[in-house]
């Protein structure tokens, strides 16, 4: 959505979509937001509520059906499983993403995980399809003024140009970059820290895994150690991830730093520096 400085302070009810790697400040910022009459859409809560509940679920009750105690319950309907997903907290869409690598220390097997790949990038376009009904509804049900965006790092890897549009039709779509020196990096060896399940396009994954089975001397995926893998993989998924987003950044949409984002304390701050990012920005 392309706007002049007046037409953004003329836009009565906005609607802002946050864009960037995990780590930059989108789920802060949404979070702030919240306390000032913005409703808070997460994409990832909405993957597991809405479009993975019942593909989650089935895994768990896979596990627990090889324990004899509960498949006896689960079978006569004695107890129920759910799940519990937070928009603070997104952990059973994290499990049932899981990392690729051998079974036996945790990991998923190779055509199990393209599935569950495969399912994560379905959901996530169709959470993003949903945005017009939420901007919707977030003025009309529930009476909040303006709306954010809060969405996956993943989004720049689905490929698919029609939910690109859609956002740019129905939001303004904010890029949050990572600039200061050391910021990449401090990013990146936070995630080789604490290792988390990820989504992959297809050929990246394809070209990566074949990258590291070569150089760690294994012959199939499921020799490898999960975690290390995941440690492995991330450095070059970051830096494959930044052009694709400028990519939607610089002809649709507006960038901020993550150090000015750190600063915003309210939604003025935030309105702000939305202000400062469209002035600073001249469209051809």
């Amino acid at each position: 959505m392309k706007l002049s400085l007046e037409e953004f302070r003329a836009w009565k009810n906005k609607s802002i979509t946050l864009l960037g790697m995990s780590g930059v400040g989108k789920t802060h910022l949404s979070k702030t937001l919240r306390r000032y009459n913005w409703f808070h859409y997460s994409g990832d809560y909405r993957i597991g509520t809405r479009y993975l509940d019942d593909h989650i679920l089935d895994v768990i009750k896979q596990q627990a059906m090889r324990l004899p105690f509960l498949r006896g319950l689960l079978r006569k309907d004695w107890i129920y499983i759910r799940n519990n997903i937070k928009v603070d907290d997104l952990g059973p869409v994290l499990c049932f993403v899981g990392k690729l690598g051998n079974p036996a220390l945790g990991g998923t097997p190779l055509k199990e995980f393209t599935q569950r790949q495969a399912l994560y990038r379905q959901a996530e376009i169709d959470a993003m399809m949903d945005v017009p009904a939420f901007i919707r509804k977030a003025q009309e049900i529930y009476g909040y003024q303006h709306f954010v965006n809060d969405v996956g790092g993943s989004l720049c890897d689905l490929e698919d140009q029609g939910v690109i549009d859609l956002l740019d039709r129905h939001s303004l779509i904010l890029y949050i970059q990572a600039t200061e020196p050391g910021e990449e990096e401090e990013l990146i060896q936070r995630a080789v820290d604490d290792p988390k399940p990820l989504y992959f396009r297809p050929a990246f994954l394809e070209e990566q895994l074949r990258g590291y089975l070569e150089e760690k001397g294994l012959e199939y995926a499921a020799e490898m150690d999960p975690d290390d893998f995941t440690r492995w993989i991330f450095p070059h998924l970051f830096r494959s991830r930044i052009p694709r987003y400028k990519a939607i950044a610089e002809p649709l949409g507006y960038t901020v730093t993550s150090k000015e984002v750190s600063l915003v304390r309210d939604d003025q701050d935030f309105i702000g520096l939305l202000e400062q990012a469209i002035a600073r920005k001249r469209w051809r």
